[in-house]
């Protein structure tokens, strides 16, 4: 119990320590970093007692996932600014779905013509600007998933979602980036974010997501 309430006491400090502000809603939220050291405290201090059995490993535990989680934390603080920047103005959206991942999302009427899988010469100029962030920040992996509306069957739907996606991830392949990190997969119109019954819920679905999560 003593060495739970410790550890416990450490987590609270480091979620407590840094606060930052969110450039988008201009309000005060913990730091992805704070987080991250957080969660890499607590799994250290669990991972600290199961081995030491006692105080010294759970503290020990704890400093060393603390660091881990920092760091993986900063990097990925830096990876969203800097996609932030290379992305302003472009039309996609940079999203930090959770510590360790960020979303961005590329809605169809800057990646492709309607029910083509051919990439539009705005959206390569845009993805040159991924792939250079990419580039910088080697460690993590890449999901390139397409989806449509409901509108049309699956049987063109679901290609038309995969060759999308395969579309955007053979060209961040070609400009440099390692095709073990990125895979491509479609998903139709299984996986909405909108309503299909309005033209701009449709408009919304018609998108391809890239998630970049820390390996």
């Amino acid at each position: 119990m003593r060495n739970k309430l410790i550890a416990i006491s450490i987590l609270s400090l480091v979620v407590v320590s840094c606060t930052t502000t969110n450039p988008e809603t201009g309000k005060t939220q913990a730091s992805k970093t704070t987080i991250g050291t957080g969660v890499g405290a607590a799994a250290g201090a669990i991972i600290g007692q199961v081995i030491g059995k006692d105080t010294k490993g759970t503290v020990i535990g704890t400093a060393a996932g603390a660091a881990v989680g920092a760091v993986v934390g900063n990097i990925f603080d830096k990876q969203e600014a800097k996609l932030r920047d290379e992305l302003k103005g472009t039309g996609v959206d940079v999203t930090r779905t959770a510590e360790g991942e960020i979303k961005l999302t590329a809605p169809e009427n800057i990646t492709f013509a309607t029910n083509s899988s051919t990439l539009s010469s705005k959206f390569t100029n845009t993805l040159n600007s991924i792939a250079s962030v990419l580039k910088e920040y080697k460690d993590s992996t890449i999901v390139v998933s397409g989806h449509t509306d409901s509108t049309g069957t699956d049987a063109i739907n679901n290609p038309l979602s995969v060759n999308r996606a395969n579309s955007v991830a053979n060209y961040l392949k070609q400009d440099g980036i390692e095709s073990s990190r990125i895979t491509a997969t479609g998903y139709g119109s299984k996986q909405p974010v909108a309503s299909n019954s309005t033209a701009d819920g449709r408009a919304q679905n018609r998108r391809v997501e890239i998630k970049i999560t820390a390996k």
